[in-house]
């Protein structure tokens, strides 16, 4: 596929990495020549130096021909403007950035499709909604919820208080039981487990399963003495603190400490209609902390646009009795190191917008997508077309890739858990978790007959 991608900003510059490793034609343009030379020559990609908005630039990229134009320069406007012109210029799909939260809304979306913008990303916006999901169960590092809960993914990090270690997985998610273990991260190894493996003690292990359940998946992970979040505390007062704020649930209390006098005056003008509190300050002052009774916090939450302070404010916080912390890490090479200090919920935009992008790439009928960074897979909502490969056999008979599997299915509104002997149906919402970059090698047992 050819790809063109107007901004080699942290978004656009991770995208078209990733999309060059996929074997994709991809084309990066950014008015900014310095920031294009940062691109490794080990990635093949072709860099242009010009506007995105610039006819001329366009068609020296090939927009034209492009299955897919990204527009994710920092100016909304330039993005929007830039996916108008590719969809004129014959572009198959656009996706524009925005800033804008009023875009969002499903009253709009017939409107922007009549401009020639197929999606629209805000990065702050989605990542909001990991931080809300995250903090509503305490003991669970990442959650999803499919189908407005039908189905619910939960990441948890294991230790010895669990009472499903070590023993072979087919005897403790079996067809009848309330879940199924998808992928497995130990030490830097991803594991998308088979019945022979087991549990143990440190891994994080991503469960599916149904709302009813999780209760029970709490007590077999051994997490029922983690006290419910109600009071949190937010380091850095950025757009992704403010989505987050305005969204979170009723019954918790925040704080958010702001480094700078004036964001705190505009972040009071924003948060007006709701309780928050606002605070002039370092999030890791500890003197600040203690005074702002960090001790009957249950959730910090670190947002700044520096890496390392929001590393150390959560090993902060955490030494200060915090079970619950996230931090934002936009530098991927500090992951792993965050991961390793055991810091909790990391949260990555870049690599959430590209889950978003990526997913338009994809042939088959994909509602949604998600790369858990964490253990180097995708998890993919495919829905079965009629006539497609998924639905003319039983699971175990499909065949599969290796490092390929199915956790569950959404049917006519209710969540099914799939085993082996599980028949697929049309119009099926099914869960597919495999290794990173396998999506494309899944999605032709989804698409229509004859569409390959």
């Amino acid at each position: 596929m050819k790809i063109v991608i107007a901004g080699a900003g942290a978004v656009g510059t991770h995208l078209s990495r990733l999309l060059s490793t996929e074997k994709h034609d991809c084309v990066l343009i950014d008015d900014d020549e310095e920031r294009l030379g940062g691109i490794d020559s080990n990635y093949d990609i072709l860099a242009i130096n010009g506007q995105p908005t610039s006819i001329k630039t366009l068609k020296d990229a090939g927009t034209g021909d492009a299955d897919l134009f990204v527009g994710v320069t920092p100016q909304e406007s330039t993005n929007i403007t830039a996916c108008i012109l590719a969809h004129a210029m014959g572009a198959k799909k656009t996706v524009a950035r925005i800033d804008n939260y009023e875009y969002l809304s499903p009253s709009n979306e017939a409107f922007f499709k009549n401009l020639g913008i197929d999606s629209l990303i805000y990065p702050e916006v989605l990542a909001a909604q990991d931080i809300i999901s995250g903090l509503k169960l305490s003991w669970v590092r990442q959650r999803w919820d499919v189908h407005e809960g039908a189905l619910v993914l939960l990441g948890v990090k294991l230790r010895e208080t669990a009472e499903i270690l070590n023993q072979p997985l087919k005897d403790l998610c079996g067809p009848d039981d309330p879940y199924h273990i998808v992928a497995i991260k130990r030490g830097d190894d991803t594991i998308i487990p088979s019945g022979l493996d087991e549990l143990k003690n440190l891994d994080l292990a991503y469960f599916m399963t149904t709302v009813e359940y999780i209760p029970y998946i709490r007590k077999i992970v051994g997490k029922e003495h983690y006290d419910d979040v109600q009071n949190v505390i937010i380091m850095g007062g950025g757009k992704t603190a403010v989505r987050a704020a305005l969204t979170l649930p009723e019954y918790m209390n925040l704080k958010i400490i702001e480094r700078d006098a004036d964001r705190c005056e505009r972040l009071n003008q924003l948060l007006a209609e709701t309780d928050t509190m606002v605070i002039h300050g370092d999030g890791r002052d500890l003197a600040l902390l203690q005074e702002e009774n960090i001790k009957n916090t249950q959730a910090f939450v670190a947002l700044t646009d520096n890496a390392e302070t929001n590393i150390l404010a959560c090993l902060t916080a955490k030494k200060l009795g915090v079970r619950k912390t996230i931090a934002m890490v936009e530098n991927l090479d500090y992951v792993s190191m965050a991961e390793g200090l055991d810091i909790g919920t990391i949260i990555n935009k870049k690599t959430i917008a590209a889950s978003h992008i990526f997913k338009m790439m994809l042939k088959a009928d994909v509602r949604n997508m998600r790369s858990l960074m964490m253990v180097d897979s995708d998890v993919a909502e495919f829905v079965a077309a009629e006539g497609s490969r998924v639905t003319r056999k039983q699971v175990k008979e499909l065949g599969l890739p290796f490092g390929v599997t199915i956790g569950g299915l959404v049917r006519q509104g209710e969540g099914i858990l799939v085993s082996g002997n599980t028949q697929i149906q049309t119009g099926d919402s099914v869960m597919v978790f495999c290794h990173k970059h396998q999506l494309s090698k899944v999605e032709k047992y989804f698409k229509k007959q004859g569409i390959f």
